[in-house]
């Protein structure tokens, strides 16, 4: 896999995924919409580690920087 993510997009991402579990685990979202951003959560933290998007993929969309 090809890294198609930039550090930009990376740290939102990980922001995003912080604010979303802190959301579900006081919860202030609960129920399944707490669930579904868990497991958003979960994702965006994955993907930003990995470098790789995979719905960019097909898109051919790369926040990267070209060398």
């Amino acid at each position: 896999m090809k890294p198609n993510m930039g550090t930009a997009d990376r740290v939102i991402r990980v922001i995003l995924a912080t604010v979303m579990a802190i959301l579900y685990f006081t919860d202030t979202v609960g129920g399944t919409l707490g669930l579904v951003l868990l497991v958003l959560a979960a994702v965006f933290l994955l993907t930003s580690f990995m470098r790789f998007c995979p719905l960019y993929a097909p898109f051919g969309i790369s926040t990267c920087k070209t060398k």
